[in-house]
């Protein structure tokens, strides 16, 4: 009997990623669109010789770009989070590639959820031995209140142990 296999199985696995709506293409044409409009602006004032104003505006289109860098930087954040009978791993890694890893026994963890009447779930936590993580911080209260639901069957199958065939 290979009890190795019952005890590793993956119950729950999950990426969690920050939502962006706006994809790097649809970025472009917007950017093209937001230059085209200063230029536009712009040209009467450069035609009567009020030539600051170019600079200010040109100033504010190089703001718009390094606005939604950041942005798009932000977005290389994200959140593993996976169950199995005798571990739950969390690992966060930051913009910038730093990664912060928590691993527990799920026997122990407890899942914290924070709900206002107003905007439904809005918090989401992991506590074990008077340690709290936050999870799911990227997540808006619908999608926060699904994970939670997953992660929280995961965490109940996780506790009754592995199954053995």
């Amino acid at each position: 009997m290979n009890t190795t296999n019952s005890c590793n199985a993956q119950i729950f696995a999950a990426r969690i990623r920050p939502h962006r709506s706006l994809s790097q293409q649809n970025f472009r044409l917007l950017l093209i669109i937001f230059c085209g409009a200063a230029f536009f602006t712009t040209l009467p004032f450069l035609i009567l010789g009020a030539w600051p104003v170019v600079g200010f505006m040109g100033l504010d289109v190089l703001l718009f770009w390094w606005a939604f860098r950041v942005n798009f930087r932000d977005a290389r954040a994200y959140e593993d989070v996976s169950v199995t009978a005798l571990e739950l791993k969390l690992a966060k890694v930051s913009p910038g590639g730093e990664r912060a890893e928590w691993c527990w026994n799920p026997i122990w963890v407890r899942l914290v959820r924070e709900e206002d009447e107003d905007f439904g779930l809005t918090r989401v936590a992991l506590v074990s031995r008077n340690r709290e993580v936050e999870v799911a911080g990227f997540l808006g209260p619908a999608a926060r209140a699904e994970f939670a639901g997953g992660l929280s069957r995961a965490l109940a199958e996780a506790k009754r142990g592995p199954r053995y065939s």
